[in-house]
C-alpha cells in the first residue's frame, strides 16, 4: 500500500512551499507583499520548517473555494510533489472551508500565517501564564474552523499545526472546546488579578516602571541583558523569547527602576493572540516610560515602527511617553543611519556597546527627572521626611535652626503622586541656603 505524505508525517521533517496571494486589498493596506513573504519564510524557519519554494499569485480577490485560482492550486500541487514537501504555508488567513478544500486537492498539511504564529508561540511558552494564553488563542482560532482541519487534528504530534490543543483527538467537539475556553479564561483572569496586584504594589511603593516594546527580533532581550545583567535567552530568531521578564535597572544616580521585556510585535499579529496576551502587553500600558526598540538595520523599519504604533494604540498606550532606541547601528551602512526617521526623543545605539547603555540610562534618568526643588521641613513634620526621599533623589540637606532644608532632584512621576503633601513647604531655589553656599 502506497503511503501518503500524511502517513509518514511523523517520520519526515516538515518541508514546505510558502504561498502568497496579492490582491488590490493587500496593496491598499500599505504592506510590502515581498517583505511579508520573506517574513513568513523566517517564521517557518523559527518553527523548524524547511522552505523549499515560494509561490505568488496576483489576483483581484481570493477564490472562495481554494483561496488561489484553480490553475495555481494545480501548480502548487506540482511544486509539492517535485520537492517532496508535506506542508503548504499561506501568508494570509484561510477559512475552514478553504483549508478543507485545499487539503482534499493537495493531500498535504495546510497552514496559514495565523496558525504558524500560534504554533511558534506554543513552542516558546514556558510559564503557566504563557501556556494558558497560547492555548486560549489557539482554541479561539480553532473553534470556527473545526470542520476544516480534519487532517491536522486527526494525527498526533508531528510538527507545525499539531502542537498544543491540535494534538487532541478529532472527535473533540465544539462544546468541549467552548468549555475549555471558559476554563482557560477563568485561569487567565486569576493570573491577571495577581499581575494587577503586583503592579498596584509597585505603584504604591513608588517603583518606576519601564517597558521594552518593539518588533520581534529588534533586539529587546539583548538590551534587557545589557542594561540589567539579566539571564535571558538571546537568539537571532523571531519570537526568541515569549514570556515577559522584569529586571531591576540602576540609573547613574543610584535610583533603581523596573525594566520589563514584552513579547515582540509582528504585522498581522493574530487578534486572538493580542486578546489572550492583553494582560502581558498591558505592562506597556502601566509603564511610566516606553522604550521602543527599532532594528535600524532592517529595510522594513518604517513598516515595523508603524505596526508597533498601531498595536500600542489598540492597547491604549499610544500616548505614553516614549524613548525610541534605534538599535543595531553597528550593522548599518552610513546612508542607512542618515535615513532613520527624525524623532524628538531617540537614540542611535548598539546593544553591544556599554557606552550606549550608559547613554540610555542617562536619558531615562533625564526623562524621569522633574528638575531641582527645595523644601524646608519643620521639626514638627518629621512624617514628611520619607515623602521627600520618595519623590526623588536628595542631593543635599542641612539643618537650619528647627528646620531641615532639602535640595531634591525630583522624579517627575513620583512628584505628581506625592508632591502635593510638600507644597506648603516648598521654597524658591534661589532662596535655598544650600544653594547660596
Amino acid at each position: 500500500m502506497t503511503k501518503t505524505p500524511y502517513d509518514t508525517l511523523t517520520l519526515m521533517p516538515d518541508r514546505a512551499i510558502v504561498v502568497s496571494l496579492i490582491t488590490q486589498r493587500t496593496k491598499g493596506e500599505g504592506t510590502d507583499p515581498d517583505y511579508s513573504l520573506e517574513e513568513l519564510v523566517q517564521l517557518a524557519d523559527t518553527a523548524g520548517v524547511e522552505v523549499k519554494e515560494r509561490l505568488v499569485q496576483h489576483r483581484e480577490k481570493p477564490d472562495p473555494r481554494f483561496f488561489l485560482g484553480k490553475g495555481k492550486v494545480l501548480e502548487l500541487r506540482g511544486l509539492l510533489q517535485e520537492h517532496q514537501a508535506n506542508t503548504a504555508i499561506f501568508d494570509q488567513e484561510l477559512s475552514g472551508a478553504q483549508v478543507r478544500n485545499l487539503e482534499e486537492m493537495l493531500d498535504v498539511k495546510i497552514i496559514d500565517r495565523t496558525q504558524l504564529i500560534l504554533d511558534i508561540f506554543a513552542q516558546r511558552a514556558k510559564t503557566r501564564e504563557g501556556i494558558i494564553q497560547v492555548e486560549l488563542a489557539q482554541l479561539t482560532y480553532l473553534l470556527p474552523r473545526l470542520s476544516g482541519h480534519g487532517r491536522n487534528l486527526s494525527r498526533l504530534g508531528g510538527g507545525i499545526g499539531t502542537r498544543g490543543p491540535g494534538e487532541s483527538k478529532l472527535e473533540t467537539d465544539r462544546r468541549h472546546i467552548r468549555r475549555r475556553i471558559g476554563e482557560l479564561k477563568r485561569q487567565l483572569a486569576e493570573v491577571t488579578r495577581h499581575r494587577k496586584l503586583h503592579r498596584t504594589r509597585r505603584q504604591e511603593n513608588g517603583v518606576v516602571q519601564l517597558a521594552l516594546v518593539g518588533y520581534t527580533n529588534a533586539g529587546k532581550s539583548t538590551l534587557l541583558r545589557a542594561l540589567t545583567d539579566a539571564d535571558v535567552l538571546v537568539e537571532n530568531r523571531l519570537f526568541a523569547t515569549l514570556d515577559p521578564t522584569s529586571r531591576v535597572m540602576k540609573l547613574p544616580s543610584g535610583k533603581e527602576v523596573v525594566l520589563t521585556d514584552t513579547v515582540g510585535f509582528i504585522q498581522h499579529l493574530p487578534h486572538d493572540l493580542v486578546a489572550a496576551f492583553r494582560a502581558t502587553l498591558e505592562e506597556a500600558n502601566e509603564a511610566d516610560l516606553i522604550l521602543h526598540v527599532v532594528d535600524a538595520s532592517s529595510a522594513a523599519r518604517l513598516e515595523q515602527m508603524a505596526v508597533v504604533d498601531r498595536i500600542l494604540e489598540e492597547l491604549g498606550a499610544g500616548n505614553k511617553p516614549r524613548l525610541v532606541l534605534y538599535n543595531k547601528i553597528d550593522l548599518c551602512e552610513p546612508e542607512q543611519l542618515e535615513m532613520l526617521p527624525a524623532v524628538k526623543d531617540a537614540l542611535k545605539i548598539s546593544a553591544l556597546k556599554e557606552s550606549d547603555m550608559d547613554r540610555i540610562r542617562e536619558s531615562v534618568q533625564q526623562f524621569l527627572s522633574g528638575g531641582m526643588r527645595s523644601f524646608r521641613i519643620p521639626a514638627s513634620r518629621g512624617d514628611l521626611t520619607p515623602i521627600v526621599y520618595k519623590i526623588g533623589d536628595v542631593i543635599a540637606q542641612q539643618c537650619e535652626q528647627e528646620d531641615m532644608v532639602y535640595s531634591v532632584n525630583v522624579n517627575q512621576e513620583d512628584f505628581l503622586k506625592y508632591g502635593y503633601l510638600l507644597a506648603p513647604y516648598t521654597i524658591p531655589a534661589h532662596e535655598c541656603p544650600i544653594n547660596e553656599r
